[in-house]
């Protein structure tokens, strides 16, 4: 299927749905979804009023920025969590963990937490690049089971839940229709999202690059990542340096789609426990995932 297609809502990716017992989970996050698609947009909605207009950004870090979007995003998504399900907890880019009502932290893997990146691609919104998206997943006992990635700037919403399909919501689908990832037969016909780190990375890049058609690094890992979900990069890879907001969202969505997520070593793709950014994914078509995973490590 060429990048970007999508499926009718009607119709079912490749072998992400298994019948019934999908289909009854997914009805358990309808509504936890619902919300989350509705907060994303809404979020976006800030993110666009002040796009190319900002009045403060504070520098995080030497190559890392925040905005007064960022916060002014994640406060919005924050009490409409607290409205929507005043129990829940809440890990987010700027503010941290917020506990469960409980006492537990949102890290620590139990009960139900909104893992919220309100604006991931600060940089790029900082200068007027427009891809930059809002990520919102409900992690429920450390499993994500609703995940949206909403990109403010193409009034497109990526959205996901356990059981269920990949969907995108946009303009001309306003109810969502059904995505699959890419079904390339070559892998010299892939074109994927790369960020590459650690040990003899040049000539892992390399040889990645060689068994390819070519990669990008586009400065927003979220929605690099949901756009596996309709195959408009037909795998990704970042090994490091994503943090548990950059991910849930969009490696549910792919998943969801028909891609195979792990972590860059082979292993499980989302783990609360791992602290800062430690994370990596690979997510790519089932039969080109073992490939890419050799060539990557």
């Amino acid at each position: 299927m060429a990048a970007g297609a999508v499926r009718d809502a009607g119709s079912s990716g490749p072998a992400v749905r298994a019948g019934a017992a999908d289909d009854a989970e997914a009805a358990a996050w309808a509504r936890d979804l619902a919300f989350a698609t509705d907060c994303a947009v809404r979020a976006g909605l800030v993110l666009m009023d002040r796009y190319e207009r900002l009045e403060q950004i504070h520098h995080k870090s030497a190559k890392d920025v925040v905005t007064e979007a960022d916060h002014l995003s994640e406060q919005l998504i924050i009490s409409s969590v607290a409205a929507h399900s005043p129990g829940d907890g809440v890990l987010a880019e700027e503010s941290g963990s917020h506990a469960l009502a409980n006492g537990a932290a949102a890290t620590a893997g139990e009960g139900r937490a909104w893992v919220v990146d309100p604006l991931d691609g600060t940089v790029n919104y900082a200068n007027g690049i427009p891809f930059f998206c809002v990520s919102i997943a409900l992690v429920v006992d450390g499993r994500p089971v609703v995940g949206v990635v909403h990109d403010p700037s193409r009034g497109e919403t990526f959205a996901a839940s356990a059981g269920g399909r990949a969907l995108l919501i946009d303009r001309r689908s306003p109810q969502g229709r059904s995505i699959v990832a890419s079904d390339k037969e070559k892998l010299s016909d892939l074109v994927i999202s790369m960020a590459l780190a650690g040990a003899a990375v040049t000539s892992r890049a390399a040889a990645v690059r060689k068994a390819i058609r070519i990669s990008r690094s586009m400065g927003a890992a979220a929605l690099a990542l949901a756009y596996v979900g309709n195959g408009r990069f037909d795998a990704f890879i970042q090994s490091g340096g994503l943090s548990a907001w950059d991910i849930a969202a969009a490696g549910l969505i792919a998943e969801r789609s028909g891609a195979l997520v792990t972590d860059a070593a082979g292993g499980a793709w989302f783990d609360l426990s791992r602290k800062g950014a430690s994370s990596s994914v690979l997510a790519a078509p089932p039969v080109h995932h073992a490939r890419l995973l050799a060539l990557s490590r």
